[in-house]
């Protein structure tokens, strides 16, 4: 599946969360990261965010869907960091 992750956390978090999402995602912008990913990465994320976050304080938003190819994704101005599948 495609994922889409975006996370508004507390300031003290954000880094931590940030390092987390690096193991399976690519990172393309302040708080957001996309990528491939299996159901069992998904499960992974889901507790390891789970651990770090604030669930009172902080949000964390996953979008996907099963295959990039249903995405449209349109970047208007300076694209921070192109998505490739290449680690």
């Amino acid at each position: 599946m495609y994922a889409i992750i975006v996370y508004d956390v507390a300031q003290e978090r954000v880094s931590k969360v940030c390092q987390f999402l690096r193991r399976y995602l690519n990172w393309v912008q302040n708080s957001v990261f996309e990528g491939e990913i299996t159901e069992g990465q998904l499960r992974a994320i889901k507790i390891g965010i789970g651990k770090i976050i604030d669930e009172e304080y902080d949000c964390i938003l996953i979008y996907r869907v099963e295959s990039k190819k249903w995405l449209n994704k349109e970047v208007m101005g300076i694209e921070k960091r192109e998505v490739t599948n290449i680690l």
